[in-house]
């Protein structure tokens, strides 16, 4: 009996874990939505999902903080279809450091992003 709950212990951590990336970028959760960000031949894409459904970007608003070196951008998150949120004029570099700061209505997550 104990083996078994233990067991369920387990599933429950992982049930809760960061989400897979879907469309080849990295993930974190934060505040139960998950983000995924992704490079672009424009800049960058934020997809945002609430428990594996696509979460309605139209409502959210935001700003992208890319630090690469001693280089700092700053370019704001605007909502472009379904899921997703998009930063143009960034440029996401391997190594760089991306923090996403999201706004829907009254409510600011903040997620920070190390680019592999």
């Amino acid at each position: 009996m104990l083996l078994s709950a233990a067991a369920l212990g387990a599933a429950t951590v992982s049930a809760h874990g960061t989400a897979p990336a879907r469309h080849g970028g990295v993930v974190q959760s934060a505040n139960d939505l998950s983000f995924e960000l992704v490079a672009t031949p424009d800049g960058a894409a934020l997809h945002v999902d609430d428990h594996d459904k696509a979460y309605d970007a139209r409502k959210l608003s935001g700003k992208l903080t890319v630090l690469q070196g001693s280089n700092k951008t700053e370019v704001p998150l605007t909502p472009a279809g379904g899921n997703r949120l998009e930063a143009r004029g960034v440029k996401l570099d391997k190594g760089a450091k991306a923090v996403a700061v999201v706004t829907d209505g009254s409510r600011t997550t903040t997620v920070r992003f190390t680019l592999k």
